[in-house]
């Protein structure tokens, strides 16, 4: 680990400038230690201070190349405050290192990084942190410079980034408060855009996004946290509302070909961003309809199938193929797609569902079913699944609960969700579960399944035990204990057990492909370029990191078009600058959950227009409706466009 010069990160001041043995660890900040292959990290600056593990560095050319990046490059000039005070502060410490410095500069200096104080957003205010850190600890570097006995040494490369908490924290990394912005200012178009610059298909992460983003939104600080995702939502649904046609078209015609397998949402972004390059794509799925999991196994309560549709639509019209009914492995052999494309995408999700572990479950008994993923399936595919009156489902996340509000839906009497913990440890969305609750699901909490009841080789109920919660587990969930002789059985007429799923790579088994997989059955890739051990193979979604949410799949399709992209321009799939500093900022991670914010709340979130509990259990019409636009923009005013700067110095 990379021992530490001086540390002002999170006002924790650590200075090791005149000996001193501190590391990041210990200062529990995660840094790299070279970047890319460029060279060493001299130094990391941002909206949090400074961080010197180089002392060579030239902290005072650091501060400087630091403000001429937030002034020229990421200053929005909206506000009078951070215009003219980040470029009084550019000026002022270029004349310093120019050797044209005066000792008032250092006094104007502060005076400019206190004016920032008022700025529209924090951006600029942020960026003044480290600027005043450097005055405050590194005083005497200025004086050298002021005195004509330094002269700048910078380092080999300095390499920025925009962030913000919420940007951080989306998997996509989509910028959040400028399309916020752009929903408040009623530039719907512009928004969707900004959107899509990350992330092709807003209709679905704006309706069943567990939107991290939020965990990480500086409003809830203050009062609620901005309703991120429907805000997404608002500008997707006003594109199609309208009738206004996507403006995206590709670039000239590369002559390269890519097969791009599974039409889930890391097939379909990696083939939007691929086209986009000009990219000749085909897309082949299993299905007969475009979506993966998000077709079949998420309601069209949820996730309304015609959007879904519209949104594979789209990708079809910048010149993308797409092919139904063709199973890897079944159909086509790796092998052969190999031969025929100049690279490879497997997107090929995770159908295959996780076993309870409990007895009778391999009998095939009648009223068992394969898993809530095949349950859920069968419904969407409508496929001859029967729904008896009392129906069982085992889990706790969110296709548990899709499964019990579906069986309601398909004629279920009682629906119960059995969950071997309470449900504050619930991994579904706590919305989700009130949703489920106003539509008289039963649920029974601390239970644990233990067997099935069989009758004639059907199944009539499941024996459950009572748990008690113990110490936290790796999750940091408390860990569910039996207690001893409190098994009792619950009637029912069918049992789904929704307690995961996993990738099915049986496409694997026909060759011997070189691809690695990892203990749960997923795919391996190196380096972060989503390609695998078999040069030209690459992989993202579930079936590259186990069953996760959609947009984590959008993220891994999304990076992978790129390193892609770069695979078949240039003959190598390598990270580039902003892939870099995507994951240098992701690690050292943007929202401080202890930060006191120091502004006046009240401003609570607005919330979309739902159906009623008891009306919406009889159909599958979508459950929240659009947000009103003058709404949206209400909620949008709630922003505190939290932007900041990091900047990596890189040395020889």
């Amino acid at each position: 680990m990379a021992e530490v010069v001086f540390s002002s990160w999170g006002r924790n001041i650590v200075d090791n400038r005149a000996g001193g043995d501190a590391d990041l660890a210990s200062l529990k900040v995660r840094l790299p230690e070279s970047y890319l292959t460029e060279g060493k990290v001299g130094a990391f600056i941002g909206w949090d201070g400074l961080v010197v593990m180089d002392k060579t560095t030239d902290v005072v050319t650091l501060v400087a190349a630091y403000m001429q990046r937030v002034q020229e490059d990421y200053c929005c000039a909206k506000c009078s405050p951070g215009r003219k005070g980040t470029r009084v502060l550019q000026d002022t410490l270029k004349r310093i290192i120019s050797g044209q410095g005066k000792e008032q500069d250092l006094d104007a200096l502060e005076a400019a990084a206190t004016l920032l104080e008022h700025c529209k957003c924090t951006l600029c205010m942020t960026s003044a942190v480290p600027v005043l850190d450097s005055l405050k600890y590194f005083r005497d570097d200025y004086r050298a410079y002021l005195r004509g006995e330094r002269s700048s040494t910078p380092a080999k490369a300095y390499r920025g980034k925009l962030t913000a908490p919420c940007i951080d924290k989306c998997p996509a990394h989509i910028d959040i408060p400028s399309y916020i912005e752009e929903i408040k200012e009623y530039r719907h178009v512009e928004a969707l855009g900004s959107i899509r610059r990350n992330m092709p298909i807003p209709a679905v992460c704006g309706r069943v996004c567990p939107h991290p983003c939020e965990t990480a939104c500086r409003r809830a600080l203050v009062d609620e946290p901005v309703s991120i995702m429907v805000l997404k939502r608002v500008a997707s649904d006003h594109e199609w509302m309208h009738h206004h046609q996507p403006p995206m078209a590709p670039k000239n015609p590369t002559g390269k070909k890519v097969m791009v397998v599974g039409a889930g949402p890391a097939g379909l972004t990696c083939a939007y961003y691929l086209a986009l390059e000009g990219h000749k794509v085909k897309i082949i799925d299993m299905l007969n309809e475009p979506g993966g999991t998000v077709a079949v196994g998420i309601p069209d309560y949820r996730m309304p199938r015609p959007l879904l549709q519209r949104e594979a639509d789209i990708i079809s019209a910048l010149g993308v193929e797409i092919e139904y009914g063709v199973k890897l492995g079944r159909d086509v052999s790796l092998r052969e797609l190999k031969e025929q494309y100049d690279a490879v995408f497997l997107g090929t999700g995770a159908f295959k569902s996780k076993p309870m572990g409990v007895e009778g479950e391999d009998q095939g008994y009648e009223g068992f079913s394969e898993g809530g993923i095949h349950y859920l399936r069968a419904v969407a595919l409508d496929e001859g699944m029967v729904t008896p009156k009392r129906v069982i489902v085992v889990g706790g996340g969110n296709t548990a609960i899709d499964c019990v509000r579906v069986a309601l839906r398909e004629g279920a009497k009682e629906s119960i969700l059995v969950y071997r913990r309470t449900r504050k440890e619930m991994p579904a969305e706590s919305y989700e579960v009130d949703d489920a609750e106003e539509e008289n699901v039963q649920f029974e909490f601390l239970r644990n399944p233990t067997k099935l009841v069989v009758e004639n080789n059907k199944v009539v109920g499941v024996e459950v035990i009572k748990m008690e919660l113990g110490e936290p587990d790796d999750s940091g969930r408390r860990r569910p204990q039996e207690v001893p002789g409190s098994e009792y059985v619950i009637p029912c007429d069918m049992v789904i057990p929704a307690i995961g799923q996993d990738p099915d790579l049986s496409y694997l088994e026909d060759g011997d492909y070189g691809i690695n997989q990892t203990r749960w059955n997923s795919i391996v890739t190196k380096g972060g370029t989503m390609m695998t051990d078999n040069e030209g193979v690459f992989a993202g979604g579930d079936c590259e990191y186990g069953a996760m949410t959609v947009v984590l799949a959008v993220g891994h399709g999304r990076r992978a078009a790129r390193a892609m992209h770069r695979y078949l321009t240039e003959g190598k799939a390598y990270l580039d600058e902003e892939d870099a500093m995507e994951d240098v900022i992701n690690n050292l991670g943007v929202f401080d959950k202890n930060e006191q914010i120091g502004i006046l709340g009240g401003l609570h979130r607005e919330h979309q227009p739902k159906v009623a509990g008891a009306e919406r259990a009889q159909n599958y019409g979508e459950i929240e409706l659009s947000m009103p636009e003058s709404q949206a923009v209400r909620e949008a005013e709630r922003c505190l466009r939290c932007y900041r700067v990091g900047m990596v110095a890189v040395n020889d």
